[in-house]
C-alpha cells in the first residue's frame, strides 16, 4: 500500500491463478463468523491508509455509528482476489464485500465469484458517473494515467503520450512497474490509436527503452522520490498520484494527453457466496455518499464517483476531469486485458524491465 491508494491498476492475474490453484493451503485469515447479526458485513480491502480513510469517511460515520459491525480483512490485491476465487468451490465466501478496480472486478465476474447488482438497493448509484458504471461494480473514486512534470524544469512539457518518444525527454522520464499494462496499451493507443494493439505498441516501448532509456521504479513511492531528487522530470502516472506529490511539497504541473487519459477506477462488488448481502447492500450505498465521497476527494485526491459529492468548486477543478477531458478518457477493453494480462507481465519483465 502506498500513499494511501492501491499498489496498482492492473490485474496480476498469473500470481492470482497461481494462489487460487493452491487455495486449500490459504490460510484463513479471519475467525469464522456466526453470521448471526443482520448488521455485520465482512469487507476486503487494501490496507494502510487505503483502509483509514475507507474507515474515517464510510465505515464509522455511515455503518459502524449506526450500529453495523464492521469485520475488515486486508491484504494485497492478488492475495484477497485469489482468496475468493478457492472460496468458490464451497459456495461461501469469507467476505461480503471485495474492494478492487474496475478491470479485476470483470475478471472475477467472469469467474462467478462477484454478484450482479440490485440497482434498487443502492439509491445513491443513479448519481455515478455514466461511464463508470457496470452491473456488477460500484465505482467509488477515478482517476486518469496523465504527464507529471517538474515545472521548474520543464517549461513546455509533452502534451500527448506520442511526444514521450522526442529525443529531448531521452533520460528524463520515469515510470514504475505497477503500471506496466497502463504503459503497454499507452504504447499501442500510440501506435494504432485505440486500446487494443498492445502487439503494435512493442517495437515503441522497446525503441523508447533503447533510445531514451527510461528510469523504471519499483513503485510509486520511488518514482515520487525520483522527481524529488532529480532523477526524472517526468513521470507517467495517475492524475491523483501528482496531485498528492505536489500536496508533499513537489513543484509539480500535470498535462492531460491529447490522446485522452487511460482511465482507472477503484471501487467494491458483492461476493457471489457472502453470508450477508442486505449489509453489502448498505455498505455499497455509503461508498457513494455525497459526505463522504467529499471526504474522500480531499484526502485522497481521486475524482468522486458521485459527481454529486459535497465539495467545493475549487477541490472538483484540482481533482475531477472536465466534461471535455472526461468524453476523451480511454476505458480499457477489460476482456482484452484479462485475456493478456499474463503474457503482457511475461513480455514487460523480459524486454522491457529487463
Amino acid at each position: 500500500m502506498n500513499n494511501g491508494s492501491p499498489l496498482s491498476s492492473g490485474p496480476t492475474r498469473r500470481r492470482m491463478l497461481a494462489l487460487a490453484l493452491a487455495g486449500t493451503a490459504l490460510p484463513t485469515l479471519m475467525p469464522r463468523l456466526s453470521h448471526a447479526s443482520q448488521n455485520t458485513v465482512v469487507v476486503s480491502n487494501w490496507g494502510g491508509d487505503w483502509n483509514d480513510r475507507t474507515v474515517r469517511f464510510v465505515e464509522k460515520p455511515l455503518l459502524e455509528d449506526k450500529g453495523f459491525n464492521v469485520v475488515r480483512d486486508l491484504g494485497m490485491e492478488p492475495e484477497r482476489k485469489a482468496k475468493l476465487l478457492s472460496e468458490k468451490r464451497i459456495r461461501r465466501a469469507s467476505s461480503d464485500l471485495i474492494h478492487v478496480n474496475s478491470s479485476d472486478a470483470f475478471e472475477l465476474k467472469q469467474q462467478g465469484v462477484i454478484a450482479d447488482l440490485d440497482l434498487t438497493k443502492i439509491p445513491n448509484y443513479a448519481d455515478v458517473v455514466e461511464e463508470l458504471k457496470a452491473p456488477y461494480f460500484v465505482p467509488w473514486l477515478y482517476s486518469g494515467v496523465v504527464i507529471i512534470y517538474n515545472k521548474d524544469k520543464v517549461s513546455e512539457p509533452p502534451k500527448s503520450y506520442a511526444e514521450l518518444w522526442d529525443p529531448k525527454w531521452a533520460g528524463r522520464i520515469g515510470l514504475t512497474n505497477q503500471l506496466y499494462f497502463n504503459y503497454m496499451m499507452m504504447a499501442g493507443l500510440v501506435a494504432k490509436g485505440d486500446m487494443t494493439s498492445v502487439e503494435d505498441g512493442k517495437p515503441l516501448l522497446e525503441k523508447l527503452v533503447s533510445d531514451s532509456q527510461p528510469k523504471l521504479y519499483a513503485a510509486h513511492q520511488q518514482l515520487q522520490a525520483g522527481l524529488a531528487n532529480g532523477e526524472v522530470d517526468i513521470a507517467i502516472n495517475y492524475k491523483a498520484r501528482g496531485l498528492q506529490w505536489a500536496k508533499d511539497g513537489l513543484s509539480l504541473g500535470i498535462q492531460y494527453p491529447d490522446e485522452g487519459a487511460i482511465a482507472v477506477t477503484f471501487g467494491a462488488c458483492l461476493t457471489e457466496f457472502g453470508p450477508n448481502r442486505d449489509a453489502g447492500y448498505s455498505y455499497l450505498d455509503a461508498m457513494l455518499d455525497p459526505t463522504a465521497m467529499a471526504g474522500l476527494a480531499e484526502a485522497s485526491l481521486y475524482a468522486p464517483a458521485n459527481p454529486k459529492a459535497s465539495i467545493s468548486d475549487e477541490t472538483r477543478a484540482l481533482v475531477d476531469f472536465t466534461p471535455e477531458q472526461r468524453s476523451k478518457m480511454r476505458f480499457l477493453d477489460y476482456a482484452y486485458v484479462a485475456e493478456n494480462t499474463a503474457t503482457w507481465l511475461e513480455w514487460w519483465n523480459k524486454s522491457f524491465a529487463g
